[in-house]
């Protein structure tokens, strides 16, 4: 049953994870080397992606014998490490090299907009709430990555290194505070 709580809170939550807008620096800098991002690729694959793992990601998870439980608090972990990155300023995650033609598949579409941290929060999201109501929140998100995706360079002058900066903070706080529900609610805490 369609629940507009649900979908507000599905949103927000997988909102805060891709933190597109915290990634308009890394947007930015690969349209300058490349030229061009296709954004309508990018987000039509990174959709594809979280719904894919949104529907197969337990049974993936059961052919490898890991629990969601236990795939909840390493994402948990991962959400957190995301979330001292963005506070902090440290980059703990490193990003290998890009291709000239994959740019809008690696890094644009996976890992930046349906990596580790995204699809660990899908299976959370799915222990939690209504599957139509994620798929919602997925594509509201997708829209929204869409629209930061054409508009990054309207964008990146509007906010300036400053504004990009807050938000990239405020969401880093907020992917902290995830971190620490999913782990307590899969610790049973």
């Amino acid at each position: 049953m369609f629940n507009l709580k649900e979908i507000i809170s599905v949103s927000l939550i997988l909102f805060s994870v891709i933190d597109v807008l915290g990634s308009i620096p890394v947007i930015v800098d690969f349209r300058k080397k490349l030229g061009k991002i296709e954004s309508e690729k990018a987000t039509l694959v990174a959709g594809f992606i979280m719904i894919l793992f949104l529907f197969l990601g337990e049974k993936l998870l059961r052919l490898f014998g890991v629990d969601v439980a236990s795939f909840a608090i390493a994402g948990a972990i991962i959400l957190f490490l995301l979330g001292l990155e963005m506070i902090l300023g440290r980059e703990i995650f490193k990003h290998g090299s890009v291709e000239t033609g994959a740019a809008s598949i690696v890094p644009i579409a996976f890992p930046i907009i349906a990596g580790a941290g995204t699809m660990t929060t899908l299976l959370a999201l799915r222990s939690a709430y209504e599957i139509q109501n994620i798929l919602i929140g997925v594509l509201l998100n997708l829209i929204f990555v869409y629209l930061v995706l054409k508009s990054s360079n309207w964008l990146e002058t509007k906010l300036g290194p400053g504004g990009i900066e807050i938000l990239r903070k405020v969401f880093g706080v907020i992917l902290l505070a995830i971190a620490v529900k999913l782990f307590k609610t899969n610790l049973g805490i």
